[in-house]
């Protein structure tokens, strides 16, 4: 309900309580006052048939006394006046006539109990107010009633009863209340219309201020309200303009100020407030994820929270993220469709090996086929998804492009996913810098894992990766085999030919044993001449065969020297885990053990760990 309606059915609503409790009031006392009236009118009447009566006992003409009681009827506003004689008069002076006797009960009940009566009856549809007045006896005063009646003091002598018409007061009152409640009525239709005068330009107020609150929730800061008065309302309206002025300069500033650290332009049909809302969020998001990132160990973990980022955030379900090889040639997949392990599934996978091939990897610029249709040959969505296209944003770091975050949409999202470009350039450009610091890290940490002559793995990359190394083959509940490798009489290489010759065959002999193995095998400079293989989901007979292709690799390989050519024979120990050992350094020490026994066996040759072989640790 409108605030004008309340106002004015809550005014009018007053207006008739007030009324109707004044026309009550009115009539109330209207008839107390007639009532009250009468009765002093009766009194007087009484009295005067009194005197009238005790005037005619003096002078000797009692007996006339019937037509002073006609000439008193015929006083105005009364319509009758009788007496009746009491018991005492009637045995002395007789019944006396006929009407003078008590003609009903409240007559008998007054000449008995000497107190009057007044009360109105109803005599044929017309109010009458009725009075039965008793005359007592008494000596005092003159005339003295006790000198002419033989009575005690207070006898009750008789009784006058006096009728007469309210109907004049009754329709006088009724005419005074209508006169004054028309006037009430007409006071009320003034003080209403009054009131709604007075009360528009607070209703007209509080109206505009409901408008410009509904627009302002849509993002409108524009709505402005009429000062009508110079009170108080005048005033809020006023304050309400200032407010609404700030809020529209404020959130403007705001909306421009994130647009442009977003690098995004604001469109002017959207809600303002909404939409600030939103970007403001979005960039206090991407500073908690920058805050997260920077605290991550590896790159990895920064690839798989920018993972979680796309498809919580974004709601992306199809997307690929593939960095950039240090060579600028080559580029690989972090993460396809949210497998770390999916090669290219919708480009050509020439992009792996010829990077050139990626538009956006080339240009260093955002490649959307929404709005320029099958402008990268190198998307390949595959068929029957011909109504797919994507938006390739290549990550820029330090001045080249790191990586390249592909989305792949449906052509009807196309528009939506177009707006989340910005918010997602946001989350590009803070991981940037930190993919960047922890691929530095990272070939930082790879370069003190490797040995600088042959290349291969250290030690110390096999004392932080076994922990992995275990679960990732407790996961897929596979067997390691262990082969530690030792060259044959390599100190006397070393004492003939130098330490440069001695580097050299070490060099081609890792050669040899990483052409052997497989890509997921490792193998490790474990020490000197002493090396570890770590031959993986591989056992029993395998890794013997593995290990006899390795000696007969290195029996046949000769290393040229200046002036020389050499060649090497290698002992080999194999062990498994977790079939030899439920600990893999356990494992190791097994392996090492069974090379012990292929030295002691005349070396050149695989020995595999059996249990009669550990006697006792210490003697190793």
């Amino acid at each position: 309900m409108k605030l004008n309606t309340k106002t004015t059915l809550f005014s009018s609503g007053l207006m008739l309580i007030m009324l109707v409790v004044l026309i009550a009031v009115s009539l109330l006392s209207f008839r107390q006052f007639s009532i009250i009236s009468a009765e002093e009118h009766a009194k007087t009447a009484a009295e005067m048939v009194r005197v009238g009566l005790t005037e005619m006992m003096v002078n000797g003409v009692i007996d006339k006394r019937k037509q002073l009681l006609s000439r008193i009827s015929t006083a105005n506003g009364l319509s009758g006046a009788r007496v009746v004689r009491g018991p005492e008069v009637a045995s002395q002076f007789g019944e006396g006539l006929i009407e003078e006797r008590p003609q009903d009960e409240i007559e008998s009940r007054v000449l008995v109990s000497g107190k009057p009566f007044y009360g109105l009856i109803d005599v044929e549809g017309e109010p009458l107010f009725r009075s039965t007045i008793p005359f007592v006896a008494t000596g005092k005063g003159e005339p003295n009633c006790l000198a002419c009646h033989q009575v005690a003091e207070g006898t009750v002598l008789g009784a006058v009863t006096i009728t007469m018409s309210i109907a004049h007061l009754k329709q006088s009152a009724l005419l005074t209340v209508a006169a004054m409640s028309v006037a009430v009525a007409l006071f009320a239709v003034m003080m209403i219309v009054l009131f709604r005068r007075m009360t528009r330009p607070l209703v007209k107020t509080a109206s505009d201020v409901q408008h410009a609150v509904d627009t302002a929730l849509l993002g409108d800061f524009t709505t402005r309200i009429e000062c009508l008065t110079n009170d108080e309302i005048g005033d809020i309206a006023e304050r309400f303009n200032q407010l609404s002025d700030f809020l529209d300069a404020g959130l403007g500033d705001i909306r421009d100020n994130v647009a442009q650290l977003i690098r995004c332009k604001p469109s002017g049909n959207e809600n303002m407030l909404t939409n600030t809302t939103m970007m403001v969020d979005g960039l206090v998001a991407a500073a908690q994820f920058k805050q997260a990132i920077e605290e991550d160990e590896s790159k990895a973990e920064v690839y798989q929270r920018l993972v979680r980022v796309l498809q919580e955030s974004f709601y992306l379900e199809r997307f690929s993220i593939y960095e950039v090889a240090a060579s600028k040639n080559r580029m690989y997949t972090v993460s396809v469709d949210s497998d770390e392990s999916m090669d290219c599934r919708w480009c050509d996978p020439q992009i792996l090996i010829r990077s050139e091939t990626c538009r956006a990897r080339r240009t260093g610029h955002t490649i959307d086929s929404i709005g320029s249709p099958q402008i990268c040959n190198a998307f390949h969505p595959g068929e029957g998804n011909e109504n797919l296209e994507h938006i390739c944003i290549p990550v820029i770091q330090s001045g080249t492009v790191g990586s390249v975050v592909q989305m792949v949409i449906d052509q009807e999202a196309g528009a939506d996913y177009q707006q989340l470009v910005p918010m997602i350039n946001v989350y590009l450009r803070e991981a940037a810098p930190v993919i960047e610091a922890k691929r530095l890290m990272d070939t930082l940490r790879e370069s003190t894992m490797r040995d600088a002559m042959t290349g291969l793995h250290n030690r110390r990359f096999l004392e932080e990766y076994v922990e992995t190394l275990v679960s990732s083959n407790a996961r897929r509940d596979s067997d390691i085999s262990i082969l530690m490798l030792d060259l044959d009489y390599f100190k006397k290489v070393n004492d003939t030919y130098g330490h440069d010759a001695g580097d050299t065959v070490l060099k081609e002999i890792s050669k040899v044993m990483k052409k052997v193995v497989r890509a997921a095998d490792l193998v490790i400079r474990y020490g000197g001449e002493e090396f570890m293989i770590l031959l993986q989901e591989t056992a029993g007979e395998k890794a013997d065969e593995v290990a006899e292709k390795i000696r007969a690799a290195v029996e046949e390989l000769k290393v040229q020297l200046p002036g020389n050519v050499l060649q090497k024979t290698i002992s080999i120990g194999v062990s498994s885990f977790p079939d030899d050992s439920e600990t893999f350094w356990q494992a190791v020490k097994y392996a090492d053990v069974a090379l012990y026994k292929a030295k002691e066996q005349g070396r050149n040759r695989v020995v595999h760990f059996k249990p009669e072989m550990w006697t006792d640790e210490e003697d190793y």
